[in-house]
């Protein structure tokens, strides 16, 4: 006795979206009751119709669901089933919203009791903040602040301009160390001598000095703010005809 094939149909509903393999010789009831845990949807809610191309869904429904079967209505492979939720919005399960759904969280200390952990891992292989040589987060600090004046090429009596360009502000470095009086700031500052009296300081900090320069002139920045370079001193009454 010939059995007919296996048809792969395209199931759609609210919350889901797959693609199965139906039997013709399955009643309504059955495919039903197949469709209940793919889609979500009790048996007895859903209302079924099969849309063939551009062809209006057609609905699959009889007056006794558990005699017909399904191979009555034209299946094709990859007709689209559709399954609408008969229920009241109130009543019917939002899949897709998990904002309610309670999410575990470990506390810090259960973590950090765990044994079979990343962090227990880093801890036995002493690596990253337990490794007993490696330098502490300041010093990594002040270690980068001096790197970022090497890459930058600045050292005292190179001429500069301060980032970023829209501020125009050009001197000359005269200063390049620690400043232990500019309260958090470890690492390198780069003291400079500015052409404009438009600094905050005399080269000097809560009566330390560290350069020379008039009062107004001088400044303090880190050295990711300067950039060196030919930097002539800007004369804004220049000829024009003089540049070239």
């Amino acid at each position: 006795m010939a059995t007919t094939a296996d048809v792969p149909l395209l199931i759609r509903s609210e919350n889901s979206a797959s693609e199965r393999r139906v039997t013709p010789s399955w009643s309504i009831a059955t495919l039903k009751a197949r469709l209940e845990p793919i889609t979500g949807v009790p048996a007895d809610c859903q209302k079924l119709s099969l849309k063939v191309g551009s062809q209006p869904p057609q609905p699959i429904a009889a007056q006794d669901e558990e005699a017909t079967q399904i191979g009555v209505f034209p299946l094709q492979a990859y007709a689209e089933l559709q399954v609408v939720d008969t229920r009241p919005p109130g009543a019917r399960t939002n899949y897709t919203d998990v904002s309610s759904v309670q999410k575990y969280e470990m506390s810090a200390a259960d973590y950090e009791n765990r044994s079979d952990s990343v962090l227990a891992w880093k801890k036995a292989q002493k690596l990253g903040r337990f490794d007993p040589n490696a330098p502490s987060i300041e010093q990594q600090k002040v270690d980068a602040s001096y790197r970022e004046v090497s890459d930058r090429g600045i050292k005292q009596g190179v001429r500069c301009r301060l980032l970023p360009e829209s501020d125009h502000r050009r001197g000359t470095v005269q200063f390049v160390g620690d400043v232990p009086e500019i309260p958090g700031g470890i690492g390198a500052w780069v003291g400079v001598a500015l052409d404009e009296p438009t600094g905050k300081n005399d080269g000097s900090i809560k009566s330390k000095r560290y350069f020379e320069c008039q009062p107004n002139f001088g400044v303090f920045v880190r050295p990711e703010r300067l950039e060196v370079g030919d930097y002539p001193v800007l004369d804004e009454f220049a000829d024009e005809e003089d540049e070239f």
